[in-house]
């Protein structure tokens, strides 16, 4: 069946399935970082630490690694993400009285650089698969990505969840190393060679994008989601630990359960932002679905007053309106980028995502430990509100199939 497909959906297959595979270690990661570390009886603020690394050089990965990208081609720079996280993994594969934390911050650091080239890869190279004039298809194909991947992610969560719990940690680290080794083996095979490689000598001052679009995307991305893992990251995990008595299983189990929600709303997110009437989203939508998503927060903040089951409802309500926003901001960005060194821009833009999760990240231990959880949603709300005031200077279009020009605007 494989070989029936054209060359390019093989690619886009081949590219998925190493996002995929990716994302599932990175997601048991993350949780079983939170979930060790804070059983061995680090406050919320240290655990927060240990991803600080992981999150800065996410920030200066996107930015040098669309330049990379651009220069070398994006199939190197996603079997070099996936080969660092299998060392990553490795690393934390060593005794417990090892694991100090300026080592566990080193690897977290190159699993943050493997992350965000792997991300930066997979995203840059659909433009290269669809043409300009298919921005419906463009869309579909950036929803199915976005949200399929952070389904895995989700399942990541409970995998690593349930490895803590079966496993311990360090053979739970030796047992995705080994199934990363193999995916990076067959990308090494299957995935085209030269893929987004530009022709012409790549500037390096061409890091930083000149697309007024592209800039403004950008800083809206920064303070979305700086929004959620204000309040996601460190302070939920050790929130439902402290304040319910959670066992680290049905931690993990519920952000899971959370993810891959979050997922499944982002894959079918053309269907809420008007693919039925013939339309795609363009700024005004990013700013409508903004507002509707900064109520969120301060109802979950207010549902702490009540019931757990009120709590819980609240955020898979923020989840699908979060869903919504970032699907359809990873749609804008693929279609605001230049079609030559599409990398630059899309790395540029995922580099302020990643500066929005590392202030978020920060602000998620220090704000929990000391004012405590509803903080955290009420900066939240915050962030999102300024992200919608900057999202109102974004430019709009009118129709699904128009010219190129309504959807690239790169000089507004």
């Amino acid at each position: 069946m494989f070989n029936n497909l054209s060359a390019e959906l093989k690619q886009y297959c081949v590219i998925t399935a190493n996002y995929w595979a990716f994302t599932l270690t990175d997601g048991a990661l993350r949780m079983l970082v939170v979930l060790y570390f804070h059983q061995l009886g680090y406050s919320a603020l240290e655990v927060a630490f240990l991803f600080l690394f992981y999150e800065f050089f996410g920030v200066l990965t996107n930015l040098l690694g669309g330049w990379l990208g651009a220069r070398v081609g994006l199939n190197r720079t996603m079997n070099v993400g996936l080969l660092m996280q299998v060392i990553a993994l490795l690393m934390l594969t060593v005794p417990g009285e090892w694991l100090i934390i300026p080592w566990v911050m080193f690897a977290q650091a190159l699993s943050g650089i493997a992350k965000d080239l792997n991300k930066m890869s997979a995203k840059s190279a659909i433009k290269l698969f669809v043409s300009d004039h298919q921005q419906d298809t463009l869309y579909k194909w950036v929803a199915i990505l976005t949200g399929s991947k952070n389904t895995l992610k989700g399942v990541g969560f409970f995998l690593g969840g349930l490895l803590l719990t079966l496993v311990g940690f360090q053979s739970a680290m030796l047992l995705m190393a080994a199934g990363l080794l193999v995916v990076f083996c067959l990308s090494l095979l299957l995935l085209k060679k030269d893929l987004g490689r530009v022709k012409r000598k790549v500037k390096f001052t061409e890091l930083f994008s000149k697309s007024a679009s592209v800039n403004i995307l950008s800083a809206a991305r920064l303070f979305l989601f700086a929004s959620r893992d204000v309040w996601f990251v460190v302070a939920l995990p050790v929130y439902l630990s402290e304040t319910f008595g959670w066992n680290a299983w049905t931690v993990g189990g519920l952000i899971a359960l959370w993810i891959v929600f979050y997922g499944g709303i982002q894959s079918i997110t053309p269907y809420f932002t008007g693919k039925k009437s013939g339309r795609l989203p363009d700024g005004k939508s990013a700013v409508g679905w903004a507002i509707a998503l900064a109520v969120t927060p301060l109802l979950v903040a207010l549902s702490l007053q009540f019931s757990s089951a009120l709590f819980i409802a609240g955020l898979f309500l923020f989840g699908a309106l979060f869903a919504i926003n970032s699907s359809l901001h990873s749609y804008l960005i693929v279609s605001y980028a230049q079609r030559e060194g599409v990398s630059l821009d899309i790395g540029f833009y995922y580099m302020a995502n990643a500066l929005g999760r590392l202030i978020g990240t920060l602000l998620s231990g220090w704000v929990f430990v000391s004012f405590g959880l509803s903080a955290c949603l009420l900066v939240a709300s915050f962030f999102i509100a300024i992200a919608a005031g900057i999202s109102v200077f974004l430019p709009r279009h009118s129709s699904l199939s128009g010219d190129r020009d309504s959807h690239q605007d790169n000089n507004i």
